[in-house]
């Protein structure tokens, strides 16, 4: 079984006189154990616990890049009132989810690591590189950022990243469903079908790359056991926005399904409109250029489930369930028939 390593243990690897290169190969590194890797290899000395974690500056390194300019610091806002709504809104819980915006060719400003996202303050921001080194901000960077750098890096559109754990829109993830399609005009619009990245640990590469291969068609995308991401070609608070469709679409759809099993859903015309306004807002969707009869896809959500009117010449589910049923009971009717006449010559 592969050993997983965490800051500590690279920590006391190092008071014992040893070096990084005495880890194990296959290890699995804990996201603040990957940071301390890139410390260390970047010739940043080991410190004393009691001299407390070592903090930048950033005035030499935010003169450099703008990190303190009047451009920056609106930015820094936007992300602060979008971290506000999303704890206002119960997406995010203790210090959970994490935001970034995309403000160069190789720069990126994100929010901090351990600071609950509902308090946050423009000067708690960090600047990074699209690699996750961290060159301006008092705080240490978000350990998740890999993800987000690795979605800007296959989708050159997105401007602003967020990550949250909305809970309608995580159940589904937990239970390994994607949310169904064809039901509400808006997600299909804004958003559209929202895959399931499988679980890997939170901040490590794997993750990352299982999620980025999602980005190019996808602007939504649920990870596995974990929560959502989306990312915006505008602006974060429209990558937020689509946060609020998710998670308002998957409590709606879960509602209705308490109401009845059987669920409308718009037709495969319909949902071809729709898709056509979606191209006109140049926002992503895989589903654009499939014949009307490739649309949808529920039956992972519902058994059965289809778009919009029956298949021509294909009878209604219900009075499909109702032969089969009736064939069962005829079946088992002649079984019973035999068995009795089996019984009466046996006395």
């Amino acid at each position: 079984m592969r050993s997983i390593v965490s800051v500590r243990d690279i920590e006391a690897l190092i008071q014992r006189g040893g070096s990084p290169n005495d880890l194990p190969g296959d290890a699995i590194m804990t996201p603040l154990a990957q940071d301390r890797l890139r410390q260390l290899s970047a010739g940043d000395q080991p410190q004393s616990p009691a001299a407390g974690p070592k903090t930048r500056s950033p005035s030499s390194a935010g003169a450099a890049t703008g990190f303190d300019s009047e451009e920056m610091l609106e930015l820094k806002r936007q992300i602060c009132e979008v971290g506000r709504r999303l704890w206002q809104r119960a997406y995010v819980d203790g210090n959970g989810g994490n935001i970034a915006i995309r403000v160069g060719e190789n720069a990126a400003l994100c929010t901090p690591t351990l600071v609950s996202k509902g308090f946050m303050k423009p000067e708690d921001l960090c600047l990074v590189d699209l690699d996750g080194n961290q060159s301006a901000g008092a705080k240490k960077r978000t350990s998740e950022i890999l993800m987000h750098l690795q979605i800007m890096k296959a989708q050159p559109r997105a401007k602003a990243t967020v990550h949250c754990h909305p809970p309608h829109a995580t159940a589904y993830a937990v239970a390994g469903v994607e949310p169904p399609t064809c039901m509400i005009p808006e997600i299909e619009v804004f958003v559209g079908k929202v895959p399931i990245a499988p679980y890997r640990t939170p901040g490590t590469p794997e993750m990352g790359k299982l999620v980025a291969e999602l980005a190019d068609k996808h602007n939504t995308i649920l990870m596995g056991n974990h929560g959502a991401v989306s990312w915006s070609h505008l602006s974060v608070e429209d990558a937020y926005f689509k946060m609020e469709i998710l998670e308002a679409y998957c409590r709606t759809v879960w509602v209705a399904s308490q109401l009845s099993p059987s669920l409308n859903t718009m037709s495969q015309e319909q949902l071809g409109d729709l898709l056509k306004i979606k191209q006109g807002l140049g926002i992503p969707d895989p589903r654009i250029g499939l014949r009307e009869c490739e649309l949808c896809d529920n039956d992972q959500w519902q058994p059965g489930a289809a778009c919009g009117e029956q298949e021509a010449g294909k009878p209604p589910a219900e009075k499909r369930n109702g032969e089969i049923e009736a064939l069962i009971q005829t079946v088992t009717d002649r079984i019973m028939e035999r068995l009795s006449s089996g019984r009466g010559a046996r006395s």
